[in-house]
């Protein structure tokens, strides 16, 4: 059963106060089993609730991505986050489920808005596109999510409860051909923008041609075509809209930079921090997870520059399994550093890199080195002269560890490639092969009959 439960989503504007009219809606509280979408006053409070339900993926998207891997210990008491650390993972996790019922809710704002709006009369053409558009891309990266965190999951295309109750699982390779479907649709309508939009919290927090692109060149990195990957990646580093800082330590410590292309914000207001999966709450309050000692070992070397700032350490909290170190990244709403980044154009820079090199574009000015060394530059880290792919390569699945460490990234990079079993197995003693897909949530397959589990759970 895919539940679409009754639940509060909120969104307060206020960091959008710079945004453009048609941007500016009042915060609103909206139930999702109250969607209403019957007149022109509808379009905002719907289009707000689509862009909440987006934003509840953020977190459980980074632990899935970087808690299933190498990159923490168990420090706490929480039995999921013990799953993780420990490599003994569960249908009844509960960030399983958690996970699993954001990206489904999103799904279903998504279809009612891409389910009413065609009908609604009296909307004016260009918004109308805009919000199909906002619903389309939506729709496709939830799905992107759930096809490479769960395998085959629900193709859910309607917002009838009585037919999502009963729904199966459908394959993983068609639900990604529904993915770029998606996308593709959503490139047409959604605004453009160009280099002189220098607002980067419209750039980074509304969709536009540009960051959809983004999306697009990681899908197809993903899909291990190279070409496009390649030109895609080209495409968004080139229209100069998002530009690399200067500091890579403002990457930690600062919200919406100019180098954010698709980012989740929160205010002081709604501050996910102490949530069951409130990022600070499990990294610096609580510390319930912990850099791992490998992780530690290469964020502090010579390679990774100035990204060692990514994790801090406190001799005082040095003791017995705890190794003292604590994640940066994820702060609180007063910081300004409590956001989720779901892409920034550094990634950019390593989806083109990695792309190139798989293509045997390895040096000169448009080779694989000359991306990951722009990287190195920022970090004021040695520069690579590596001339073998097979190097190369390796470099650039290195650099991704310095580079996006805690944006939930690793996991998905290693069974992509290929490479989960032997550096998963060589990091811990428990890990298994079936652990390169999450399981159903155990109470999906409860009340939803037609739901098989995925092999070894």
């Amino acid at each position: 059963m895919i539940r679409f439960f009754r639940y509060s989503i909120v969104l307060t504007l206020a960091i959008l106060a710079s945004c453009q009219q048609i941007l500016e809606p009042k915060p609103v509280d909206l139930l999702v089993d109250d969607l209403v979408l019957n007149e022109p006053n509808d379009v905002q409070p719907v289009r707000i609730g689509l862009y909440n339900a987006f934003r509840s993926m953020g977190a459980s998207t980074m632990i899935a991505g970087d808690f299933t891997a190498d990159y923490i210990q168990a420090n706490g008491t929480f039995n999921d986050y013990i799953q993780f650390g420990t490599k003994r993972i569960t249908s009844t996790n509960g960030v399983v489920d958690v996970l699993w019922n954001n990206l489904f809710s999103t799904i279903y704002v998504a279809n009612f808005i891409l389910e009413r709006l065609p009908n609604v009369s009296g909307v004016k053409d260009d918004v109308r596109k805009q919000v199909l558009a906002e619903a389309r891309f939506m729709r496709g990266w939830a799905n992107f999510i759930g096809a490479y965190t769960y395998g085959d999951i629900p193709k859910v295309t309607t917002t009838d409860n009585q037919t999502n109750t009963q729904i199966a699982r459908t394959a993983k390779a068609d639900i990604l051909a529904s993915v770029l479907a998606d996308y593709q649709a959503a490139l047409t309508d959604l605004p453009d923008v160009t280099s002189a939009s220098t607002n980067a919290t419209t750039n980074a927090t509304y969709l536009n041609k540009v960051n959809c692109r983004a999306a697009m060149a990681r899908f197809y990195l993903y899909q291990k075509n190279w070409a496009q990957a390649e030109a895609l990646a080209t495409q968004v580093i080139s229209s100069g809209v998002y530009t690399l800082l200067t500091n890579y330590s403002d990457v930690i410590t600062k919200d919406f930079t100019a180098e954010s292309v698709l980012e989740v914000g929160y205010s002081l207001s709604d501050d996910p921090g102490t949530s069951a999966t409130g990022l600070n709450n499990l990294l610096v309050g609580r510390r319930e997870v912990i850099p791992s000692n490998q992780l530690v070992a290469a964020l502090i070397s010579t390679e990774a520059g100035t990204r060692s700032q990514t994790i801090t350490f406190n001799a005082q909290q040095q003791r017995a399994s705890d190794n003292g170190w604590t994640v940066r990244k994820y702060g609180t709403a007063s910081e300004d550093n409590n956001n989720i980044v779901y892409m920034r154009l550094a990634e950019l820079y390593l989806i083109r890199a990695e792309a190139r090199a798989q293509q045997g574009k390895l040096t000169g000015a448009t080779g694989a080195v000359a991306d990951l060394n722009i990287l190195r530059t920022r970090a004021k880290a040695p520069a690579i002269t590596l001339t073998a792919q097979a190097d190369v390569l390796l470099a650039v699945e290195r650099e991704r560890v310095y580079e996006l460490a805690f944006e939930g990234q690793r996991w998905y990079d290693l069974v992509r490639t290929g490479r989960a079993q032997a550096v998963m197995s060589a990091f811990s003693p428990n890990w298994d092969s079936h652990y390169e897909l999450w399981p159903i949530p155990q109470r999906e397959t409860q009340l939803n009959t037609a739901l098989t589990q995925n092999s070894g759970y």
